[in-house]
């Protein structure tokens, strides 16, 4: 969760430094859905109307890096979240910050289409409790993870704009503690924008994009805790030997080769004897690469070559994002999971070689 506070800062320095050059914006939006009970487990949730309120704070891209012309000059920033996920009795009120981008898919004068990409932290007033909220099981813990994926609408008049948009937003704290269902909320959303800073049209004289492979390492660290609820949280600990490959300003691909020590092993089949060489995790995996400059998001899927005992599926998927530094040191936060089920978050330090 600290590493994902470190994304957030970085977002907002970014946005605020950023200001000289680009255009400012400060938009209001209000929301309104529903809890989608995605496991038959969670049928008694949805009770309420959801119902939340943000305020953001937007960059309007100008052209002033390779990446803002490579997706179309994209607008990016930070949106503080406050409401209801479905449940005001079981589930409480949720509030959070998070950082977002927004990739245009259709550009006009006074219209633009784009699709929304977010994630940050959030805090929930009632969660599971095996004594006081047994029927909360969706998640355990107060502090959550925020994920918001969805399509927006914004009507440009001069400084003025009208927002409206659907989106999933999603809550849940990758495994750390079980139950770990999650929240998953359907959000429509009506807004109005204000520009507070207008920067001047200036040209920029870009470099010409390098197609190039990169080689690292990362170093993983995390914990999880596994069923019976209350039970012993396990520590995982991780090593990815990484290649990259950019093809173009807004497309490359990622090679990795894993090795996985997950403690939580040693008590599956707890009668079978093994030792801690014998737990060790081995994978190839297989991702693609979204470049925003030093920010980069990677979602993929990878598969064991070395796995003994088998705690879960042969295949295993990554999404999430890292920011690389000038200096060639990274910093990581993925999300590993066996299809739809949360493995662990991936914590790691890495450091790409002559970047």
């Amino acid at each position: 969760m600290r590493i994902c506070c470190t994304f957030i800062l970085l977002f907002i320095g970014v946005t605020v430094f950023g200001q000289k050059f680009e255009d400012g914006w400060l938009e209001a939006r209000g929301k309104m859905g529903f809890l989608a009970a995605h496991r038959s487990i969670m049928g008694h949730l949805p009770t309420d109307h959801a119902f939340a309120a943000e305020v953001s704070y937007l960059i309007q891209t100008k052209n002033r890096k390779n990446w803002h012309e490579a997706y179309n000059h994209p607008i990016y920033g930070v949106t503080a979240f406050a409401g209801s996920v479905g449940n005001n009795e079981l589930l409480g009120y949720y509030f959070g910050a998070y950082g977002f981008v927004n990739f245009p898919f259709i550009r006009r004068e006074h219209y633009l289409l784009s699709g929304k990409l977010g994630c940050g932290l959030a805090y929930g007033t009632k969660y599971y409790d095996q004594d006081a909220n047994i029927l909360g099981m969706a998640v355990s813990t107060p502090v959550n993870a925020q994920i918001v994926m969805g399509l927006e609408q914004r009507f440009m008049f001069g400084d003025h704009a009208i927002t409206a948009g659907i989106d999933m937003t999603h809550f849940s704290n990758g495994a750390t503690k079980v139950p770990n269902l999650g929240l998953n909320i359907p959000y429509v959303s009506l807004g109005y924008g204000y520009r507070i800073h207008k920067a001047a049209d200036t040209s920029f004289v870009h470099g010409e994009f390098q197609k190039s492979w990169e080689f690292g390492a990362v170093l993983i660290a995390s914990r999880k805790e596994v069923f019976p609820t209350g039970g012993r949280k396990y520590p995982i600990f991780g090593l990815n030997l990484v290649g990259r490959r950019y093809f173009r300003p807004k497309t490359g691909m990622e090679l990795t080769f894993d090795i996985m020590s997950k403690q939580s092993t040693m008590d599956f089949h707890s009668d079978v004897p093994k030792t801690q060489s014998e737990i060790i995790q081995l994978g190839i995996f297989a991702g693609y690469l979204l470049p925003l400059d030093r920010f980069q998001l990677v979602t993929g899927m990878g598969v064991y070559v070395r796995d003994k005992f088998k705690p879960e599926d042969k295949f295993y998927h990554r999404v999430g994002m890292r920011y690389v530094f000038d200096s060639g040191i990274n910093i990581n936060l993925v999300l590993k999971s066996h299809w739809a089920r949360a493995d662990y978050v991936e914590y790691g330090i890495g450091y790409t070689f002559k970047r």
